[in-house]
């Protein structure tokens, strides 16, 4: 017999169902940030990854990523194949008071929504047939084995490596990959040089920023596997971090453009948000206030780096979640305190999650270089001229999101 804690159960069905509304939260907060002639495909390249890493996750992807470890770089894929000895009992390496078949899909939520983040950095080049391709490629070569290294037991998790919730293996493997994907298509056709764009549809990004906050409460808090004051304490973590690094967003904002933006306090929210994903289960409350303006800080004056080298990443993914993912992690090395959790603040923590940072987004961004000049060999990846200017949404899928 097998024991199941109801009030567990409980609380990780809620979090992964709030992790799961965070793709399509994510499809609208990209929508509404695109041109209007884009917004059906980039919020397309969001759901069809809910479909497309479910059926991987299903044959061997959950498998490579918490399976036996082989190595210390990936699982067994026989050993989970198929959902092969996942059922209602517990298991005795992860979230053990709850069923391993909701661990399998909590974790799944978190692989939907990484690849998809990539999308905001390429909006408006990539064609639907090689996003297909670098989706699959990409979640079996870069995100399977960083989440296997990190949380599956692998070798930067033996190493004493630590993310809460994803800083690492979501935001710096996405931001990095996102940062390989503009280097490698080069800058948009239909933008002139030193334009900026306007959102086409601000409430839009409004709800999506919405939702992501509401689905971020599952991402963090769910991290604890348990509905107990870990929880509590990565719960209201992600709250303060998020609402500081809103206010210090504008505050910046308000400074360089001499008036606040709307969409740089929505912005701002989403940073902060990442920035504290990795430590929101390390540190208490205080701290998550300084992590909230420095991950707001760092992530806004890392458009310096984007306009220094030129590189057209659309709606700023590298910016916002690799950078805020960067920030997160190490913070986690000056803030972790043994009275949250099992990890201390030192300098020996401090430069191990500046290796572990080091290796997963060096590994994506190499992984996903490689990925595209691959692809790209089997045909064109990047639409054409013509088809960018007159917008993906009628070129690649004949449809419109506003008929005016």
């Amino acid at each position: 017999m097998y024991s199941v804690d109801t009030g567990d159960t409980a609380f990780i069905l809620l979090c992964t169902a709030l992790v799961c509304l965070m793709t399509p939260g994510l499809a609208f907060f990209y929508g509404g940030l695109v041109r209007r002639k884009n917004v059906l495909t980039i919020m397309m390249q969001s759901f069809i990854s809910m479909g497309v890493i479910a059926v991987i996750w299903i044959f061997g992807g959950f498998s490579l990523a918490f399976g036996p470890d082989i190595g210390g770089l990936f699982g067994s894929i026989s050993y989970h194949f198929a959902l092969d000895k996942v059922g209602a009992a517990p298991s005795p390496d992860y979230a053990t008071t709850v069923p391993f078949i909701l661990f399998f899909a909590y974790q799944l939520m978190f692989a939907i929504i990484t690849p998809a983040l990539i999308t905001g950095a390429f909006a408006g080049r990539f064609n639907f047939r090689g996003y297909l391709q670098f989706l699959i490629l990409w979640m079996i070569f870069v995100y399977i084995p960083v989440c296997h290294w990190v949380w599956g037991g692998g070798f930067l998790a033996r190493l004493g490596v630590v993310d809460f919730a994803g800083g690492i293996v979501v935001h710096v493997s996405a931001g990095f990959a996102a940062l390989a994907t503009v280097i490698f298509l080069g800058p948009r056709d239909d933008i002139a040089p030193g334009e900026k764009p306007e959102p086409n549809n601000l409430p839009l990004v409004a709800v999506g920023a919405g939702l992501l906050w509401f689905g971020w409460f599952g991402f963090n808090a769910g991290g604890a596997y348990a509905g107990d004051g870990l929880a509590a304490y990565a719960f209201t973590n992600t709250t303060i971090s998020g609402s500081i690094a809103m206010l210090v967003w504008m505050m910046l904002d308000w400074r360089a453009e001499r008036r606040p933006s709307f969409s740089g306090v929505l912005v701002g929210a989403v940073a902060g948000l990442a920035t504290i994903t990795p430590a929101a289960g390390y540190v208490p409350p205080w701290a998550a206030i300084l992590i909230g303006a420095i991950g707001a800080t760092v992530c806004y004056f890392a458009k310096c780096v984007q306009e220094r080298f030129r590189f057209d990443d659309a709606l700023e993914v590298w910016r916002a979640h690799g950078m805020g993912g960067v920030t997160g992690a190490l913070l986690i090395g000056v803030f972790a305190s043994r009275a949250i959790n099992t990890v201390q603040a030192s300098f020996e923590q401090f430069f191990l999650q500046l290796l572990g940072i080091v290796v997963v987004g060096a590994w994506s961004f190499a992984a996903s270089w490689l990925i595209l000049k691959v692809i790209s060999r089997f045909g064109p990846i990047h639409v054409s001229r013509e088809q960018e200017l007159q917008g993906l949404d009628e070129a690649l899928h004949g449809e419109s999101a506003y008929r005016l």
